[in-house]
């Protein structure tokens, strides 16, 4: 679709929804009390039972034990949920890949509701389809005329192999540009030789923003000597330890991604290439659930996507699955870069790694914005991490990242961005999904309501 065209629909929609959001809205007070609540902070420490959490004009106030409610507030009771913090996806597109992955689709008013929905209070779009709609999604949410998360804008991918020296000029002045309106990140892709990889992370670090690269053609260890920021998908997508691996060349993934299959995470080479990431404060982009999609029959398409996906874009997801049960040959060497990148992650943290989590709607459409993300959290723990741990990776280590000290954990002071959960994530992780509530600076909505929104939607 024309941009001009996407941003017009994109506009029409917001006017003519201008008012919608409040729909959504279930909590909106000055002075909130959540009571005889379990809390999950998301820095690591242990769940507290019977808390409550006072929040007025969009902040925390107080949480503890049950003391004196004032009068004047609106009292929850909220008796066996939990509260976790917000989370904050740091590989969180607003497209979604249809039509078994030839073809991707602008998504931006259905994600922004599902990362909402699903708990997910702050995004890094960690690569534009179109960089416009997203700027103009970030507006409407920002407006309060949309509901969806608080959006950090990353570029569109940065692909060119650009080497001359005007080449290399044009590339800084259209990141110049776009920095210019409002991006907080660039996003480098699979083809990026180190030339264009310096060039983009000596802008990016001067104008005080970051590098998040996606990578083929540049090794990890030769992105993190350059100075990039974060690393996405890990260890799953590194092919510097391919055999045939040649300089500033990205090779066909049917070549190296078998090899990548049968390596040791505990060898020297990638212990090396691990100890360099954390030297330099690399910061690693988990994406398991996009990569778990891949695991043909052993993969379950998470069964509320039939409700939020269009009839053609779920009968393409089923022909997907029905076309890789009956060929597992890709999917066996899928389910051990699995494993290979799930020991990966816990290398990483385990040498002082900062791990955070996201979900990468892409593929061939088997994965979508917000269910993904909880599913993310789950395959954490299923790869090793307690489910404190892996609250904390989807939340406050994302936060950190950004520099947002005000978001990431439950704190006084902090901005009130609370997901209430019925059950109890510390015991049985899968509980992340019966999400209930989001609050989001201080103000509560319906997540049930925001899913049964946006049914059909999804890569219509």
């Amino acid at each position: 679709m024309n941009k001009k065209i996407l941003l017009i629909l994109i506009l029409v929609l917001s006017f003519s929804c201008r008012y919608s959001n409040r729909e959504f809205i279930t909590v909106d007070a000055p002075l909130i009390a959540l009571t005889h609540v379990r809390v999950i902070d998301g820095s690591g420490a242990p769940a507290r039972e019977d808390q409550t959490i006072l929040i007025e004009q969009g902040r925390i106030k107080a949480l503890g034990s049950a003391g004196d409610i004032p009068a004047n507030a609106k009292v929850l009771d909220l008796s066996g949920r939990t509260a976790i913090p917000g989370l904050v996806g740091m590989h969180d597109h607003l497209f979604y890949t249809a039509e078994r992955g030839k073809k991707e689709v602008a998504a931006n008013a259905s994600f922004a509701r599902l990362y909402l929905a699903s708990g997910v209070t702050t995004i890094r779009t960690a690569g534009a389809l179109d960089f416009h709609a997203d700027r103009t999604t970030k507006q409407l949410v920002d407006r309060g005329e949309w509901p969806g998360p608080k959006i950090h804008l990353t570029s569109p991918y940065v692909n060119h192999s650009a080497e001359s020296p005007a080449e290399l000029e044009n590339l800084s002045q259209q990141m110049n540009d776009w920095a210019d309106e409002g991006v907080t990140s660039f996003k480098v892709y699979t083809n990026t030789t180190r030339a264009e990889l310096a060039t983009v992370i000596a802008v990016a670090h001067k104008r005080g923003l970051k590098v998040a690269g996606h990578l083929c053609a540049v090794g990890f260890r030769e992105a993190a000597d350059l100075g990039i920021d974060s690393l996405e998908h890990g260890l799953a997508v590194d092919t510097e330890f391919y055999s045939g691996k040649k300089v500033d060349q990205c090779p066909e993934r049917s070549q190296w991604l078998p090899e990548l299959a049968r390596m040791d995470v505990h060898s020297a080479p990638i212990q090396a290439m691990i100890r360099d990431l954390v030297n330099h404060r690399v910061a690693v982009t988990s994406t398991l659930a996009i990569l778990e999609a891949f695991l043909g029959e052993r993969f379950q398409m998470d069964p509320r996507m039939k409700d939020v996906l269009s009839e053609a874009a779920y009968s393409n997801c089923v022909s997907q699955m029905e076309h890789d049960k009956a060929d597992p040959r890709w999917a066996k060497v899928w389910e051990m870069v699995l494993k290979r990148e799930m020991e990966f992650e816990r290398e990483f943290v385990k040498a002082g790694g900062l791990l955070m989590s996201g979900v990468d709607p892409t593929g061939w459409g088997g994965v979508v914005a917000g269910f993904g993300d909880q599913r993310g959290i789950e395959l954490l723990v299923q790869a090793g991490f307690t489910p404190l741990e892996a609250i904390r990776i989807a939340s406050a280590n994302g936060a950190q990242f950004l520099g947002q000290a005000d978001i990431g954990t439950l704190e006084v002071g902090k901005q009130a961005d609370i997901v209430i959960v019925r059950g109890n994530p510390a015991t049985n992780i899968a509980d992340v999904k019966n999400v209930e509530a989001v609050f989001k600076d201080g103000v509560g909505y319906d997540s049930a309501r925001l899913i049964a929104s946006v049914r059909g939607q999804v890569g219509a």
